[in-house]
């Protein structure tokens, strides 16, 4: 083992390595080691030199830490302290016989106390200065691994604690620095603040889970209502309709019945006329083949045959008396009903469909969810600015469905969202051609059409022109149709249906919807967008 730690320690400062730097000669160091023999932050331009074979090094010389070597010296160490932690109790460097078990240890003399020297260190003088702590096996770890001396002092600006010479010759040097008490005590009471504020966050934060609880129930309970009352309305719609069709199917049937029982009369009255003049017919022609003039004259005047018949005139069927004047204006009343319920009917949301996120056309700093129905902002790298125009149109990514004729419907979840962009496009030529390249070379163009949403302010955007919108409440779904046999594009607030913008598209290509997040900057922007779908019943 001793062989291995040897190989693990600064040559310079004879001590574990704390962030190793490799020379290109091969010999390792510490880095404030070698920055203090250089005595240099590392941007010096005089010539370099390596401490353990002398050998000139190039003044551009970048001094990177170690990382493999600096994980050894780590599992090393912990190594060591689980070693040291289940090892034997501490005894006392000064007893020569018998040694006591040791309380103290003095970080001036590198010794392990019992209680006896510990005592001693209290009484003398010489010794009274001594700076004696609890008893600890690595009294190296209490002290300056650069000069081996107390860390007596804390630097404030890289907030560790350090000796004297850290701050007079080392790189501490010119730092502010506090004594231990000082910085322990501007400490703690920075904790204590922050303790009263975390506890005062802490009460709001549940105050606010009471809240979201109460308007959780709300929700669920004003579904319910919202449900039941929907629910009842349609059957009473169910009823007045089932009740007219039911007056309609009997005002038909009755006119039905009083039709044919007035063409049924009317045939028993042309049947009974029949009927008689068949029984004159028949007297007459009895009559005619009688001979005798006596008993012709006597029966002609029975029958009441001496006159010439008057007989009423056949009328003929007057089909306007038949015709179903009635049963049209039924019908009339049934098509004015439906052209009333047409203008409700079908409504938008009979187009509502769910569109999935297609993962191939997202831009690298975004993430897709694993239904892909949510889109997020990934992350933000450290110094990277933010876009300088109100959106940035690459960080988007389409939907898997296209379309080119009929009528298409969307909605998307923005909630409380400060910034996103969402519309329709006819997508990067990777995108036509079927490709699994990212999309990042999309943008705007004169075939996009697209809702931005920045900090309250609505734009409608096409190419490069921008018309702000009037919005009266903020939008937390917006509602997107595309009626293509119009050539129209328009843009809801999803809740009240009311319109906010129309386009006229005109466009030949296959149309995507897109999404955009926008960034996340400081955090307040890492809300996903939610495309909102229902379940089949």
């Amino acid at each position: 083992m001793g062989t291995v730690e040897e190989s693990l320690k600064c040559p310079v400062c004879q001590d574990f390595f704390t962030d190793p730097v490799t020379l290109p000669c091969g010999h390792d160091f510490c880095l404030s080691c070698i920055q203090a023999v250089w005595e240099t932050d590392g941007q010096s331009e005089g010539p370099l030199f390596c401490p353990e074979c002398q050998i000139l090094l190039s003044s551009e010389l970048t001094l990177q830490v170690n990382s493999s070597l600096q994980t050894k010296v780590k599992d090393f160490t912990a190594k060591t302290t689980l070693l040291l932690k289940s090892s034997s109790t501490i005894h006392c460097d000064h007893c020569i016989e018998s040694p006591s078990v040791a309380i103290r240890t003095c970080l001036t003399c590198d010794a392990s106390l019992c209680q006896a020297h510990a005592l001693q260190h209290q009484q003398r003088s010489a010794l009274r200065e001594h700076t004696v702590v609890e008893v600890t096996g690595d009294p190296l770890s209490l002290k300056c691994r650069e000069h081996r001396d107390e860390l007596k002092l804390f630097c404030t600006e890289e907030r560790v604690p350090v000796c004297c010479l850290c701050v007079l010759v080392g790189t501490h040097k010119s730092h502010k620095a506090l004594q231990l008490h000082e910085a322990c005590a501007d400490f703690k009471s920075m904790l204590e603040s922050n303790m009263t504020q975390l506890l005062k966050r802490r009460g709001e934060a549940e105050h606010a889970i009471k809240d979201l609880e109460s308007l959780y129930t709300e929700t669920v309970k004003s579904a319910a209502d919202f449900r039941e009352r929907v629910s009842d309305k349609y059957s009473r719609i169910r009823v007045v309709l089932d009740g007219d069709e039911r007056l309609m199917m009997q005002i038909l049937d009755a006119e039905e019945t009083h039709m044919t029982e007035w063409l049924e009369a009317q045939r028993g009255t042309m049947e009974a006329q029949i009927k008689e003049i068949d029984r004159l017919r028949a007297s007459s022609k009895s009559l005619l083949q009688e001979t005798n003039d006596l008993r012709f004259l006597q029966q002609i005047t029975a029958k009441n045959l001496c006159d010439p018949l008057d007989l009423t005139p056949i009328q003929e069927v007057d089909q306007a008396l038949c015709d179903p004047e009635k049963m049209r204006t039924v019908e009339k009343l049934v098509d004015d009903l439906s052209v009333a319920l047409s203008q409700h009917f079908p409504r938008t949301w009979s187009y509502l469909s769910s569109p999935s996120l297609d993962c191939s056309t997202a831009h690298p700093k975004l993430e897709i969810s694993s239904d892909r129905r949510q889109v997020f902002w990934r992350r933000q790298p450290v110094g990277e600015a933010l876009s300088s125009g109100p959106y940035d149109s690459q960080y988007s990514v389409l939907a898997q469905e296209s379309f080119t004729t009929g009528r298409h419907y969307w909605e998307v979840i923005v909630q409380e969202k400060p910034y996103w962009l969402i519309g329709v496009t006819s997508g990067p030529e990777d995108k036509k051609d079927n490709s699994n390249q990212s999309s990042s070379s999309l943008n705007l163009n004169n075939t996009s059409w697209c809702i931005y949403h920045g900090d309250g302010q609505y734009l409608a955007c096409h190419d490069t022109q921008e018309k702000q919108l009037s919005v009266g409440r903020r939008v937390r779904k917006l509602g997107i149709l595309a009626n293509l046999q119009k050539g129209e594009l328009s843009f809801y607030d999803a809740d009240s249906m009311s319109l906010l913008h129309s386009f006229c598209v005109q466009c030949s290509d296959p149309l995507f919807p897109m999404f955009n997040p926008c960034i996340d900057g400081k955090g307040l922007n890492r809300q996903p967008l939610t495309l909102f779908c229902i379940k089949d019943p």
